[in-house]
């Protein structure tokens, strides 16, 4: 597997020869210039997970890339002109990748706000890592996973929460996500949270500017 962090929750996962892209929202970095997509996969629809400006431009670059997404973004992206999906209950094969949706709600930022749909994807392919990205919610299991994508922080999330979900998932490897509304400077202070305090079995693996990085099963 190789991965890509393109900033925030935006993720690009090149496994069993299929290339999926999950999560361009407006606070990652400029996806609209990957190609040879098989798929985009969209947990929900808040503007930091699907960016409407710049995904029409990505679809016309990935013309043969399928369209998937929670039940509620699936109308705004129709409004976009674009043809789009929502997750099947009992998942779905995208090339050699096995796609399984996870949950249905977005985690509670707070009782004034409505809860919004959220869907997590779990991605499996013989011989390579089982990947999770939860979107926005810590309180799904996902299964057996080697590879989660975590928050690392969150209007909706504690650091002490956050340490409970890699604790109770133990996978073998975590890399931090959804970092962008925490500054430089403090950053380090919530990876720190989840490698001094995360399951000592867990390797925490910071992919900040480290650009594409091969992560085998073993």
């Amino acid at each position: 597997m190789k991965l890509t962090h393109l900033g925030h929750a935006c993720v690009l996962v090149d496994m069993a020869d299929t290339r999926i892209l999950i999560d361009p929202g407006e606070f990652s970095d400029d996806f609209t210039a990957v190609r040879d997509l098989d798929a985009v996969l969209i947990t929900h629809q808040h503007p930091d997970h699907y960016d409407k400006e710049r995904l029409p431009d990505l679809m016309r670059a990935n013309p043969a890339a399928r369209l998937i997404c929670d039940p509620q973004t699936l109308q705004k992206i129709a409004d976009l002109g674009l043809d789009a999906t929502s997750h099947e209950a009992a998942g779905e094969r995208i090339g050699q990748v096995e796609v399984t949706p996870v949950g249905t709600k977005h985690a509670q930022i707070h009782e004034d706000l409505p809860i919004v749909d959220n869907v997590g994807v779990r991605l499996a392919a013989a011989g390579e890592p089982v990947l999770y990205h939860p979107g926005d919610t810590l309180a799904e299991d996902p299964g057996q996973i080697d590879l989660l994508l975590f928050p690392l922080t969150a209007p909706w999330q504690k650091s002490a929460e956050m340490v409970t979900f890699l604790r109770r998932l133990a996978p073998r490897r975590a890399v931090p996500i959804h970092d962008a509304i925490v500054s430089a400077a403090g950053r380090g202070i919530y990876v720190g949270h989840a490698r001094n305090r995360g399951p000592q079995e867990t390797e925490v693996l910071d992919l900040l500017g480290a650009g594409e990085q091969v992560i085998s099963r073993e």
